[in-house]
């Protein structure tokens, strides 16, 4: 099956489109991964199968997607329910040309932590993997964080409440959403104090990326704002 996937027609061409737009190692790095996951696709599940003709457009470039919207000087990223490795493999693939880079993965499923750690260690990639609920881990790895990232993994809502650690502490969310962005950041905002953006998506029409520069708890900033209310004022 991986070889019928690979010298599709339509694969070739997805793949060439991707080739254009990264160095020649980090393609490299791509072309390893897309290898190794068409490889461990016939015994886990990592993606869904019908998606597979369209990996590289599905999966590799999407990705991609978002280290163009990362400050430029990230070295520091935590992709959170890092599942088949998107986005985060691809995204460790590409910072492995920065010095000091690495890509924490979290991922409860320990046979998709399995693929995750083979991956980093045969292609070489700059990654650390974490079995672990993301609740268990984010306090320990919020620290210094640049970016933190999510793919179909949870609602907006729910998503803010995993991310907030990371978000607190000064991190860029970017969270790869479908055509309900809208709807979702809409209920965001019932709980949340948001500076935020909708980026549109390269490679699906109704697809969005949701840019989270800080993100505050309504109950956070109402305190804040009467915290400041009351302060006697320096002047009187």
């Amino acid at each position: 099956m991986a070889r019928d996937v690979a010298d599709d027609t339509e694969v070739v061409s997805q793949r060439r489109g991707v080739e254009a737009r990264v160095s020649r190692e980090t393609f490299k790095r791509l072309d390893a991964l897309v290898g190794l996951l068409l490889k461990w696709q016939g015994t886990i599940n990592l993606v869904a199968p019908a998606t597979l003709p369209q990996v590289w457009a599905r999966h590799v470039a999407d990705s991609l997607q978002l280290v163009a919207l990362a400050p430029t000087d990230a070295t520091r990223w935590v992709d959170l329910g890092s599942g088949g490795g998107f986005p985060g493999l691809v995204v460790a693939a590409v910072l492995a040309e920065r010095a000091g880079a690495v890509v924490d993965l979290v991922e409860s499923d320990s046979r998709k932590a399995a693929f995750l750690r083979e991956a980093i260690r045969v292609i070489g990639l700059p990654g650390r993997v974490h079995v672990a609920r993301i609740e268990k881990v984010g306090a320990e790895l919020a620290g210094g964080t640049h970016v933190v990232s999510a793919r179909a993994l949870a609602p907006l809502p729910k998503l803010l409440d995993l991310a907030a650690p990371f978000l607190a502490a000064g991190a860029v969310g970017l969270f790869l959403k479908g055509k309900d962005a809208t709807g979702e950041l809409t209920e965001a905002r019932k709980g949340w104090t948001l500076d935020v953006e909708l980026a549109p998506s390269h490679t699906d029409p109704d697809g969005r990326i949701v840019v989270v520069k800080s993100a505050r708890p309504l109950a956070a900033a109402a305190h804040a704002r009467s915290s400041a209310r009351e302060r006697p004022d320096a002047a009187g």
